[in-house]
């Protein structure tokens, strides 16, 4: 997120964020933890990309695995030291540039906020991060374009279809996808993916 606009809604809403977002999992979210962790070996390595408040960090942390974390707004990296005990990364997605580090990366809701023509860049640049056959969790907004939200934020949409094509040029295979409708930030509801996949 390289985005200053975004990056001050997130800094400016940390708390909101996190008071709406970060005190449990439903079912899906449930289900997309048990699939990214059920691919994951013991005390394996973990990258929360876009970590916003650092529930997941922890979660995956308290599982037993070895975490690091990067987000580029200072006010969430703050409340993930704070809250969770997690230090982060403070820097936007061009910041990862590990080779053959991590056994998994959790992309939840975070890649949505790169511009369209840019995402496979990143999708390489995490393909390249990871350990062969290590574990991608990509979630993303579906939809057609790109734009701000009513809170500013600049969002990029997709088709399953392009997500897909995107990450096998990258050099995944896609495991499983999980779709659903809610309620963002924003207070819209809106369509989303999540995807898992291997390098």
């Amino acid at each position: 997120m390289s985005d200053d606009r975004t990056i001050g809604v997130y800094d400016d809403q940390a708390a909101e964020y996190a008071q709406r977002f970060a005190g449990g999992m439903d079912a899906g979210e449930e289900a997309d933890f048990l699939a990214m962790t059920a691919r994951l070996p013991e005390n394996g390595t973990l990258l929360d990309l876009g970590c916003g408040p650092g529930q997941w960090a922890a979660r995956f942390r308290d599982a037993g695995y070895r975490v690091a974390a990067l987000d580029a707004s200072q006010e969430m990296a703050d409340m993930a030291r704070d809250t969770h005990g997690i230090d982060v990364i403070v820097a936007g997605f061009h910041a990862l540039d590990a080779e053959a580090v991590f056994d998994g990366i959790w992309a939840y809701f975070s890649l949505l906020h790169v511009p369209r023509a840019e995402l496979p860049v990143h999708l390489s640049a995490v393909h390249r991060a990871l350990i062969p056959g290590g574990t991608l969790c990509l979630a993303m907004k579906l939809g057609e374009g790109e734009g701000r939200d009513g809170l500013g934020r600049f969002y990029a949409y997709h088709s399953e279809e392009e997500l897909r094509g995107h990450l096998e040029t990258a050099g995944f295979t896609v495991l499983g996808s999980r779709c659903g409708k809610g309620k963002g930030l924003a207070g819209t509801d809106e369509e989303f993916i999540v995807l898992t996949a291997h390098a």
